[in-house]
């Protein structure tokens, strides 16, 4: 199952990156639930915003405006982590593994192919249940830049592929 047919360019912030000689096998984001906690901690402020701002503990105007722009700040944060999710790209080429973070710093981690030597993915339960799991990585006792991808969508479908690249078939 190619997730990214072939003749689908890889966006320009990471196509430079790739190798003349590599060929783009599969290139996505990481699942959104990367965005769970985030979210979560919006929507508790919100509500602690709002009790605070509802009971007399938001006394003065002053008081009221200091714990809304305190969310404000939340809000902007959160803005600020979904613009790095949809930046950062998973990549699996012919050769390599990458994975390109950061909005303003980029962080490019990859592996080759080659030097993968053991690989599994993991799935917690709520994996499981929407759609995510965790690629670990090893290659042969050295530390690798690259050896745990979290929140990758569809595991099963990539480890496949992933396999498939690194032990090909006889044709």
């Amino acid at each position: 199952m190619k997730l990214v047919t072939p003749g689908d360019a890889a966006p320009a912030s990471v196509n430079r990156y790739l190798l003349p000689h590599e060929q783009q096998v599969i290139t996505m984001r990481r699942h959104p639930a990367i965005l769970m906690g985030p979210v979560g901690i919006v929507l508790v402020s919100l509500i602690g915003a709002g009790i605070l701002s509802n009971t007399g503990m938001a006394a003065s105007a002053t008081t009221l405006a200091v714990i809304w722009w305190i969310w404000l700040l939340v809000l902007v944060w959160f803005v600020w982590r979904v613009a790095e999710w949809s930046v950062d790209y998973f990549v699996i080429t012919s050769a390599r593994l990458l994975l390109t973070t950061g909005l303003i710093t980029r962080q490019v981690n990859m592996m080759p192919l080659g030097k993968v030597t053991d690989m599994r993915f993991e799935r917690s339960l709520v994996g499981r249940l929407i759609g995510y799991g965790t690629f670990v990585m090893e290659s042969a006792g050295q530390d690798q830049a690259l050896s745990r991808i979290n929140y990758v969508p569809y595991p099963e479908q990539l480890y496949l592929e992933v396999v498939g690249l690194i032990f090909p078939g006889k044709d």
